[in-house]
C-alpha cells in the first residue's frame, strides 16, 4: 500500500503515522490519552486501506474515525490543528512577500549579497524561492529531518531549488565544447579557432549552465584550456604578414616560442621580424580577450534578480609558452580593473601553487607567482590553493604529461572540493556538489552545558551529534534520489557531455547513473562557539579545546565516510560557508537558550572551523590552529587572513601568507583587506570606514569586502548578521 504525496511522490504507507497524530491531538484535550483508540482508528484506516491514496484522502479518513467515535474532543483538537497550520503557513507567507513587495532589507532580501532583491527581476526571483520553501518543508522533507530543521540542528541550503532537481556546481571540462561546439537555446556554437571565440565560450559555458544549477561554475583548467587558441592566434597574425607579403612563412607556424612576451621591432629582420611582430599582435588579443572575458563574467546575469554567475577560474601549472600568456594577460587585466579600474568581483580567481611548477625560484612559472602575489595585493585574487597539500596530491601527476591538469584538484572559489570519486577517476573535472546540509553543533553543546560531569557532558554532545549526522545523510540521500528522477532533456547543456559520462545518456534517460560521480555534502557551522559551551574557551585560545575540536571533527569526518561507504556515494564534510545561514541559526538558539557570552551573544556564530574573527592572534597562529582541520574537511576549506593597511606595494605579505599554507598542509587560503575606491575619480586606497575622498571630496565611495570566498561591493548589501561579523573582525599580524 503507497500514498501519493503533495509532490507526486509514492511513500510506503505507514499506520504508526496515523497514531501519532491523534496522540498529538489527544494530549491537547482535558481527558487526554486514549492509546487504544488510537490503535483502533489506525489499524481500521489501514485495513480499508486501497493500493494507493493520498495524504489529504488519509486526514480525512482520520477526522470521519474521530467524529464518529466518542472523543469528538479530539477531532476538534485535530481539525483545529489542520487548520491553524494552514492559516499560519499563508500569514508567514504574506508577511515574507509584503517585505519584497516593499523592499524592506532583511535577511529574506538581503540573504544573498550579489543578487539585488529591489529590481523587479530580483524580486521575481526572491517570490519564487520564497514561495517553494514551504512546498519542500511540506512535501519533500520526510518528517524526521523537517523536525530537525524546526528544531534549528540541521539547515538544508538551496531549499528554494529543491523541487527543480538542480544540482549545485560544475567543473567545466570547457575543452569538450571549445573542440566540439555546443547547441544553447536555438543557437549553436562551431569549435573555436582563435582566442577571442575561446574566451566568449567560457563565459557563455559558466552563464549558460548556471541557469540550469542552483550553485557555482568554475572553469579547473583555464591556462591549459585556452592554451591552445594562443598559438592559433599567432599563426593567425603569421597569415596576415604572409598576404601582406604574398610570402610563405609557415616554417614560422610551429616555431619555438620560450614566451609571448611583448618586445620592440628595432634591430629585428626577415622572418624574426616577422615572429615577433605576430607574438606582439598575439599579446594584444590574449589581453583584450582576457578583458573581456572578466569585464563579461562581471556584467552578464545568469537566472533572475541582476545577479551575475558565481564564476572560478583554476589556473597556474600550465608552463608552456601559450599557457604562460593566458595566465600573464588574465593577472595584468585583472590588477588594470574592469570599466573605469574597479576591482572585478568575478570571477573568483585561484592559483594553483605547486612545487617544481610554480612556487620555488628556479621554478618555470615562479615569476608569474610573484605576478600573482601582487595582484592579490591590490585586488583579493587570486586565492591559493594548494596542489602539494598530501591530501590534494595525486599519484598519477606527472610533469610531463600534457594533461597533467586532469590530475589536479581544482575548488570553487568560495570553497567546494570535489576530488575523490568512488565511482571513477579521481579528479575535479566534469564534476561537482549535488547538494549539501549544515549541523548546527553550537545547539548540540548548549544542551548539554548544564551537565556538571565534563565526560558525559561530552559524550552527550557526541551522542546527539552522531543522530544529526544519521538525519542528515538521509535527508540528503532523499534529496539525491529526488534528483535522480530528473531526466537529461532538463538539464540541455549540463547534461550534454559536461557532467561526466552525460554523453552517453539519450533525451529521456533519467540522469541517476551519472549523479553517482557528484557529492553530497555534510557541513557544520559553529566549532568556535560549541567550544566555548563545551569547555569554556575556543580552540584559538586552549589547547586542550584544541585538542576537542579536531577530536569533533575527526568523529564527524569518521562518521561521514561510513555514511559513504553505507550508501555508496560521495558523502563528504564540508566546512560551510555560510552566508545568509550565518545569523540563523544564533537567533533561534539565544531566544531557546538565552544570552551565552561569545556563544549566542553576537549576531553570528563562527564559519566552520575557524577561530573567531574577533579573536586577536597572529597570523601563523591562527594557520596552526585551523590547518589540521583541512584534512578532515574534504568537501571545501579556506584559510583566510585579514591584513592591517594597504598591501598594494608590500606583496611580499601575501607570498608569506602562502609560506604558512605550504609549511602547515593547509588546502585552500585566501588574503582579506579593504579596497575603497571613489566611483567619480578613481582613488584607491585601503584605509577603514572611508566616506569621503580625499583627492575630489566626493561621498560616493564603493568599499569592496570578502563576505565568505568571493568579493561584495557595498556593504549594504550584506544581511545583518554577516554586517556584524564584518565589524568584529580584527587584523591578524605577521
Amino acid at each position: 500500500m503507497n500514498v501519493i504525496k503533495r509532490d507526486g511522490r509514492l511513500i510506503q504507507f505507514d499506520k504508526s503515522k496515523i497514531m501519532d497524530a491523534i496522540l498529538k491531538a489527544m494530549n491537547h484535550t482535558v481527558k487526554g490519552l486514549d492509546i487504544n483508540l488510537a490503535k483502533k482508528i489506525s489499524q481500521d484506516i489501514s485495513d480499508s486501506m486501497r493500493e494507493t491514496i493520498s495524504v489529504e484522502e488519509i486526514q480525512d479518513l482520520v477526522e470521519n474515525k474521530l467524529m464518529a467515535s466518542k472523543r469528538k474532543d479530539v477531532a476538534r483538537e485535530y481539525i483545529i490543528y489542520r487548520n491553524k497550520r494552514n492559516i499560519a503557513r499563508g500569514r508567514r507567507q504574506y508577511d515574507i512577500y509584503m517585505d519584497i513587495v516593499n523592499a524592506v532589507p532583511n535577511d529574506v532580501t538581503r540573504e544573498n549579497a550579489n543578487m539585488n532583491a529591489d529590481t523587479p527581476a530580483g524580486m521575481m526571483m526572491k517570490f519564487a524561492s520564497e514561495s517553494s520553501k514551504p512546498f519542500v518543508d511540506d512535501c519533500l522533507l520526510s518528517e524526521q529531518a523537517s523536525n530537525y530543521v524546526s528544531n534549528n540542528y540541521i539547515h538544508v541550503h538551496d531549499k528554494d531549488y529543491y523541487p527543480t532537481k538542480s544540482l549545485t556546481c560544475l567543473q567545466h571540462p570547457l575543452d569538450y565544447i571549445l573542440n566540439n561546439g555546443f547547441k544553447a537555446g536555438h543557437g549553436a556554437s562551431r569549435p573555436a579557432k582563435r582566442i577571442e571565440t575561446a574566451s566568449i565560450i567560457g563565459c557563455i559555458s559558466m552563464e549558460q549552465i548556471q541557469n540550469e544549477m542552483h550553485g557555482g561554475q568554475a572553469i579547473p583548467a583555464f591556462d591549459f584550456y585556452l592554451a591552445p587558441y594562443v598559438r592559433l592566434t599567432y599563426i593567425e597574425e603569421i597569415k596576415k604578414i604572409e598576404q601582406l607579403l604574398d610570402e610563405n612563412l609557415e616554417e614560422l607556424y610551429n616555431t619555438e616560442i620560450e614566451d609571448y612576451i611583448e618586445k620592440s621591432l628595432d634591430d629585428l629582420k626577415d622572418k624574426d621580424r616577422y615572429k615577433q611582430q605576430a607574438i606582439n599582435n598575439t599579446v594584444k588579443r590574449v589581453h583584450q580577450s582576457m578583458e573581456a572575458f572578466i569585464h563579461n563574467m562581471n556584467t552578464i546575469h545568469s537566472r533572475g534578480g541582476n545577479q551575475v554567475v558565481f564564476s572560478s577560474i583554476n589556473y597556474g601549472t600550465d608552463t608552456s609558452a601559450e599557457g604562460r600568456c593566458i595566465m600573464r594577460e588574465v593577472l595584468t587585466s585583472t590588477y588594470k580593473g574592469v570599466g573605469n579600474s574597479e576591482t572585478p568581483i568575478f570571477p573568483i580567481q585561484i592559483w594553483k601553487k605547486k612545487r617544481g611548477v610554480n612556487y620555488l625560484p628556479e621554478d618555470r612559472n615562479y615569476d608569474l607567482y610573484k605576478l600573482a602575489c601582487k595582484v592579490t595585493a591590490k585586488r583579493f585574487f587570486p586565492n591559493f590553493l594548494n596542489l602539494d597539500a598530501t591530501y590534494n596530491q595525486h599519484e598519477d601527476w606527472d610533469i610531463n604529461d600534457p594533461r597533467r591538469f586532469e590530475h589536479e584538484v581544482s575548488t570553487m572559489g568560495c570553497r567546494t572540493r570535489v576530488f575523490e570519486d568512488r565511482h571513477g577517476n579521481k579528479t575535479s573535472i566534469g564534476r561537482g556538489n549535488l547538494s549539501f546540509s549544515t549541523i548546527n553543533i553550537v545547539k548540540l553543546a548548549l544542551e548539554c552545558m548544564e551537565i556538571e560531569n565534563e565526560k558525559e557532558r561530552i559524550n552527550t554532545f557526541f551522542k546527539n551529534l552522531q543522530k544529526c549526522i544519521d538525519v542528515i545523510s538521509d535527508q540528503l540521500y532523499d534529496r539525491y534520489k529526488f534528483q535522480c528522477t530528473a531526466y537529461k532533456k532538463q538539464f540541455p547543456m549540463l547534461m550534454s557531455g559536461m557532467w561526466v559520462e552525460s554523453e552517453k545518456l539519450s533525451p529521456n534517460d533519467t540522469v541517476e547513473n551519472v549523479l553517482k560521480h557528484g557529492t553530497l555534502g555534510i557541513g557544520f557551522i559553529g566549532l568556535a562557539e560549541a567550544l566555548i559551551a563545551l569547555t569554556g574557551k575556543h580552540h584559538g585560545e586552549s589547547e586542550k579545546s584544541q585538542e576537542l575540536g579536531l577530536q569533533i571533527v575527526k568523529f564527524m569526518f569518521d562518521k561521514v565516510k561510513e555514511k559513504a561507504d553505507f550508501y555508496d556515494l560521495n558523502f563528504s564534510l564540508l566546512a560551510t560557508p555560510a552566508e545568509g545561514l550565518s545569523g540563523k541559526f544564533v537567533k533561534k538558539d539565544r531566544k531557546h537558550f538565552g544570552l551565552i557570552p561569545n556563544v549566542t551573544d553576537k549576531e553570528y556564530y563562527t564559519n566552520s572551523s575557524h577561530v573567531p574573527v574577533w579573536y586577536k592572534c597572529s597570523i601563523e597562529h591562527k594557520a596552526i590552529i585551523e590547518a589540521p582541520y583541512h584534512e578532515y574537511e574534504r568537501g571545501g576549506h579556506i584559510f583566510y587572513v585579514e591584513l592591517d593597511g594597504d598591501a598594494t606595494h608590500n606583496p611580499a605579505v601575501i607570498m608569506q601568507t602562502v609560506d604558512l599554507i605550504d609549511k602547515y598542509n593547509m588546502g585552500y587560503g585566501s588574503v582579506n583587506h579593504t579596497r575603497n575606491r571613489c566611483n567619480d575619480c578613481g582613488y584607491e586606497d585601503s584605509s577603514e570606514n572611508l566616506t569621503k575622498c580625499p583627492e575630489c571630496g566626493s561621498t560616493n565611495i564603493d568599499t569592496i569586502q570578502r563576505i565568505t570566498g568571493y568579493l561584495v561591493g557595498g556593504v549594504d548589501s550584506w544581511n545583518d548578521a554577516k554586517k556584524a561579523e564584518l565589524r568584529d573582525r580584527v587584523t591578524h599580524n605577521c
